[in-house]
């Protein structure tokens, strides 16, 4: 790595500070050349900078001399004013000291390969700059102090303990060592696999507060689900009116519950139809349902009747039946439907979105998202990246536990299981992952 890059740090646009980075082996040099001499390291200084004898702007300077940089490079920040043309001078004066314009991602990655932070970590500081909710921050801070590698680096000393055993029954077997050493390796392998199982039944809840906890609103056409959509979100975010299938794709709708990000979906009225369209609706209806991780059956009370059983078939335990419009029926009425659909395992909630609103509904929904993300422990994979590595080594640590006693495979086995959990902080064989990883990132981070 000897280029030396630079890149904003800080959004485009008109902004009463702009923050521009540099790092790399003439991060030092740059500076000289725009003010004149190195300040002190890590002191912010007021300093005019210049270029070709041409002012561009009085900013304040910070020199980083490496390690002790975010990268572990020589590094230094330029904070200047936010006007576009201030800004667009000092990258183009940069650019004519032949530093080159850093690609997304690269200043954190510098900062991986210079043993700043693991893999894990520099995956979190993605993650906390996309963070739009307090879930998300707690998740994405908690991985960037090192929670994610603290956690994979005891299990890798597990693996290490039993690797041990099982070597030194395969390379001294002639050495004065207890006769059942390999075996002893058996209970650590067993606990770690304990463990990683309880982690990879967990995978969801890192991913749900990553990603958003996905919440489906289906049902018949007319059922209400629009405008309970529209009474969650608090605006007009799908049409409603009294004619049926007005909803012909599903409309998306991010909320924060319990400070956890949650979609929530209208869906196309779930009958059958000779519509193209309105079965296009349908099809797409049914497939984001399937994936979501709560599905809200919305029904109308004054029109249930026996003619809902269609849906039954696609009604799962844990769904939750809407009985919508009660206003409109007696409460005789509401009670049948309860016992009509109580053998199907759903947890029944009824109201009036139009006449009630929403807020019953929302704390109940803010309640169950609250239990279903927060937890005592820090989640062991928040990417999909993490969870294939985890059953990737649970797979060895399984194969490993059926080999034990055949040593030699054994380790071979314990040994991929370490090799697959370090992929995930990128302590070995990074390089695979390293792009898709990184690419994602803004410029500047």
């Amino acid at each position: 790595m000897t280029d030396t890059i630079y890149a904003p740090a800080t959004a485009a646009g008109r902004a009463a500070v702009a923050v521009i980075r540099v790092s790399g082996p003439a991060s030092g040099e740059a500076v000289r050349a725009l003010i004149g001499g190195l300040p002190k390291p890590r002191q912010a200084t007021l300093r005019t900078l210049r270029h070709d004898g041409v002012a561009i702007d009085d900013a304040l300077v910070l020199w980083f001399q490496g390690p002790a940089s975010y990268t572990g490079e020589d590094a230094a920040e330029f904070h200047v004013h936010g006007g576009r043309a201030v800004v667009e001078a000092l990258l183009s004066a940069l650019s004519a000291l032949g530093l080159r314009l850093a690609e997304p991602g690269e200043f954190t990655r510098r900062a991986f390969q210079h043993g700043k932070l693991d893999l894990a970590q520099a995956e979190a500081v993605g993650d906390l700059i996309d963070a739009e909710t307090e879930g998300q921050r707690r998740q994405a801070l908690g991985q960037l102090g090192g929670a994610l590698g603290r956690r994979y680096d005891g299990w890798r000393d597990l693996l290490v303990q039993a690797l041990a055993m099982l070597e030194a029954a395969v390379d001294f077997p002639d050495e004065e060592l207890p006769e059942d050493v390999a075996a002893r390796a058996r209970p650590g392998l067993e606990t770690l696999a304990v463990e990683i199982d309880a982690a990879l039944a967990d995978v969801a809840r890192g991913r749900r507060v990553r990603d958003g906890f996905r919440i489906a609103l289906v049902g018949a056409p007319n059922a209400g689900k629009s405008t309970l959509l529209n009474a969650l979100a608090e605006r007009d975010a799908a049409i409603v009116t009294a004619t049926p299938g007005t909803t012909r794709d599903v409309i998306e709708v991010p909320l924060v519950l319990g400070g956890y990000k949650a979609l929530l979906a209208d869906t196309a009225g779930i009958r059958e139809t000779a519509d193209d369209i309105e079965a296009e609706g349908v099809r797409r209806a049914r497939a984001w349902a399937d994936e979501a991780d709560l599905r809200l059956w919305v029904v109308d009370a004054a029109a249930f009747h026996v003619k809902q059983s269609e849906h039954h078939a696609i009604v799962r335990a844990g769904d939750w039946l809407v009985v919508n419009k009660i206003d409109l029926v007696e409460p005789d009425a509401v009670e049948a439907i309860r016992v009509q659909t109580e053998t199907l395992g759903l947890h029944v909630v009824s109201l009036s979105a139009r006449e009630q609103g929403a807020g019953p509904i929302r704390a109940a929904l803010t309640e169950h998202v609250v239990e279903a993300l927060s937890g005592a422990e820090f989640p062991a994979a928040t990417r999909i990246r993490h969870a294939e590595r985890l059953g990737e080594a649970r797979a060895y640590l399984q194969r490993a536990l059926a080999e034990v006693d055949d040593v030699e495979l054994a380790a071979e086995d314990v040994r991929l299981a370490s090799r697959a959990l370090s992929r995930i902080t990128g302590r070995i064989d990074p390089e695979d992952v390293l792009d898709r990883v990184f690419s994602s990132f803004c410029i500047g981070k």
